[in-house]
């Protein structure tokens, strides 16, 4: 078993959720209708909510990471017309007797790189990461704090001296 994202109906992140270790690719998943209905009315169909997404997070430092649903649209159409392509190509080879020319070789196209980016804004990323400043009144409380340490520590120097020279005297 393995673990996958489930993202919502725009891509972005939701969850995790364990599916068996051969799963890749895009699978949608519904929310269940309420059955809760007169005898009269039609049955509610299932409503698309997102998709469990078995192709990994390959960026990494993400916010709140969010899949390119239209470029994997655009990947699966283009390995359906790949095997489209393959398929034609075979059946015209075999058609010929399989005597001339080479048998066709099935090439997929080269799954995008960039499937997964960042589904925040610049500015929302700035105002989640940004640093609280102390506030003028905690700052001078903070340098009355350091100082009266560095006065403790003067004086526990001077008393550590003093027990020293007391207990050379004896």
């Amino acid at each position: 078993m393995k673990v996958v994202p489930k993202v919502n109906i725009d891509g972005l992140y939701i969850e995790v959720v364990e599916v068996d270790d051969s799963f890749f690719g895009v699978v949608p998943f519904y929310a269940q209708p309420n059955n809760d209905q007169d005898e009269g009315t039609e049955p509610k169909k299932p409503e698309l909510v997102g998709y469990t997404v078995g192709v990994p997070i390959t960026t990494p430092g993400l916010y709140k990471p969010k899949f390119d649903l239209v470029a994997w649209k655009a990947y699966e159409s283009a390995v359906y017309e790949a095997q489209e392509a393959y398929i034609s190509a075979l059946d015209d080879w075999q058609a010929k007797g399989r005597a001339e020319g080479e048998q066709p070789v099935y090439v997929s196209p080269k799954q995008p790189d960039n499937l997964w980016t960042e589904g925040l804004t610049p500015e929302q990323i700035a105002e989640l990461t940004k640093q609280p400043e102390p506030q003028p009144k905690l700052r001078e409380e903070l340098t009355n704090t350091q100082i009266a340490m560095a006065d403790m520590y003067e004086q526990m120097l001077a008393m550590q001296a003093e027990l020293k020279a007391l207990k050379e005297g004896r």
